[in-house]
């Protein structure tokens, strides 16, 4: 079961083989063997790539959750001798990893030392399944219903910019004032551009634009701060901006914070594997509370 899931994931033969420390061979004997037992072709094979069958569709479906609870148990047994431990592999988005994930990993690991964490960042959407990851971290809607996930908390948007752009430029007292000033906007995501407010008919929302596109919510934090427009952005980015006082929040009373959640999305039967349902309780208890009630342990 795991080599064809690892076939169906690195699709083809010879990244399996390498993947696995097997030859090409071995591995193919291996599908072959299974398909006969089954009676059935799991896979169609061309010279140019690995197609599922409507078999073998199901069969992955079904494989992925034996071998997950398979895994489950021996972690859980294992757990119940000593203490936990193994490798998990994250995903993450640059601003939740630096805001929200950072703060509080050290005291994670500090409580669970024999855990080591696999850290990967990047604002690029990844496929959970070929890339391996045990856990991914994401925000917004979720797509991909074939997936676990467990919402971690809900967070909103303000808008801001810096006291010097406010000086330079004057600040927005209503919505109709934003056509004025420079916004700042996150490329590949049309519908930020859409800035909603309360109104008495209901939500209007107010098409802005600015000279500046970023692919990197971070990033579009640090140039407001800069000065150079005002923003839309996650709260959790600009608190600590806002306290500092390098940036102010606009339109308090008429904007509408859209809520969106954070999520902890796992391949089918990940979440059961005792090590990694440790990371995301504590992850769903850190993010709630705040990274300040969780400082890193004493070594």
């Amino acid at each position: 079961m795991a080599t064809f899931i690892r076939v169906v994931e690195c699709g083809s033969f010879a990244l399996a083989a390498e993947s696995l420390s097997l030859s090409p061979s071995a591995v193919s004997k291996i599908i072959s063997r299974l398909e006969d037992r089954l009676r059935v072709k799991l896979l169609t094979r061309t010279t140019r790539k690995l197609a599922l069958t409507v078999e073998g569709e199901r069969y992955l479906e079904h494989a992925r959750e034996i071998l997950g609870a398979i895994e489950a148990a021996e972690s859980e047994i294992s757990a119940a001798g000593g203490k936990p431990s193994g490798v998990i592999r994250v995903n993450v988005g640059t601003a939740v990893g630096k805001h929200q994930l950072a703060p509080i990993l050290g005291r994670f690991l500090a409580l669970y030392p024999e855990i080591s964490v696999e850290l990967s960042v990047t604002d690029r959407q990844i496929d959970i399944i070929a890339e391996q990851a045990d856990v991914v971290l994401r925000t917004g809607a979720l797509s991909d219903s074939s997936l676990q996930a467990r919402k971690l908390t809900d967070s909103h948007r303000l808008i801001c910019a810096s006291p010097d752009y406010l000086a330079r430029h004057g600040t927005p007292r209503v919505p109709a004032d934003l056509l004025q000033h420079n916004c700042l906007l996150i490329s590949r995501m049309p519908h930020l551009a859409r800035w909603p407010f309360h109104t008495p008919e209901g939500i209007n929302h107010l098409k802005v634009s600015g000279n500046l596109v970023v692919d990197n919510a971070d990033i579009l934090r640090d140039m407001a701060v800069r000065g150079l427009g005002i923003v839309r952005i996650g709260e959790v980015l600009v608190r600590s901006a806002l306290t500092r006082g390098t940036l102010v929040s606009l339109l308090e009373d008429v904007h509408a914070p859209e809520t969106f959640p954070t999520w902890a999305v796992t391949p089918p039967g990940r979440a059961r594997v005792h090590r990694i349902r440790l990371f995301i309780d504590y992850l769903a208890e850190a993010f709630k509370t705040g990274p300040s009630a969780f400082p890193v342990l004493p070594g």
